[in-house]
């Protein structure tokens, strides 16, 4: 049996080519043997063919986000230990990755040592730094936004309806990334 056989298999969806060359490249010198897929049809057949020990994942892609993968991966196998990245990052989000199974989850850019000590962390961090000021009224704004977008299951229109605001001023919103703070 050579090391590959013996290295932890890592599955690794990212629709940016070029992040998930580089992560890909950092996690293998980590000893993950790692495969890559840019959305989660591809990442599905990957998993189903061979259930992953790890997985990276996405939050937005094109297709279905990967909180669909995140869901399925667990289907497949409980024991997965699941990180969900993104450059979009919520608070609604992160809470339905954890409920759907993800291990952790992290916001881009996140480097390769910061997601394999998320990949093994088992429990949470009472020691974790508290924010000493409140989230401005954009970050607000756009957790609301993402919490009714969950409670339609991504449905633009309805999510448009309930908080009686034009669609197109949804999506223009949705096309933004949210405030720092």
């Amino acid at each position: 049996m050579n090391d590959a056989d013996e290295s932890p298999s890592l599955l690794l969806v990212d629709d940016d080519p070029t992040f998930r060359q580089v992560l890909s490249t950092a996690l293998t010198k980590r000893g993950f043997s790692v495969s890559t897929a840019s959305d989660v049809e591809q990442a599905l057949e990957l998993a189903e063919a061979n259930p992953p020990e790890y997985a990276v994942v996405d939050l937005k892609m094109p297709g279905p986000s990967g909180l669909v993968l995140v869901k399925r991966l667990q289907e497949l196998d409980a024991a997965t230990r699941i990180v969900m990245l993104t450059g979009y990052a919520s608070i609604a989000t992160a809470v339905e990755a954890v409920k759907l199974g993800a291990t952790h989850y992290l916001s881009k850019p996140a480097n390769a040592d910061e997601i394999v000590a998320a990949l093994h962390k088992t429990a949470g961090d009472e020691t974790a730094p508290l924010s000493p000021a409140p989230l401005s009224v954009e970050r607000l704004e756009w957790e609301h936004i993402q919490k009714v977008l969950g409670d339609n299951g991504g449905n633009i229109s309805a999510t448009a309806r309930d908080l009686k605001m034009h669609r197109r001023t949804l999506q223009r919103k949705l096309g933004k990334h949210p405030s720092k703070d």
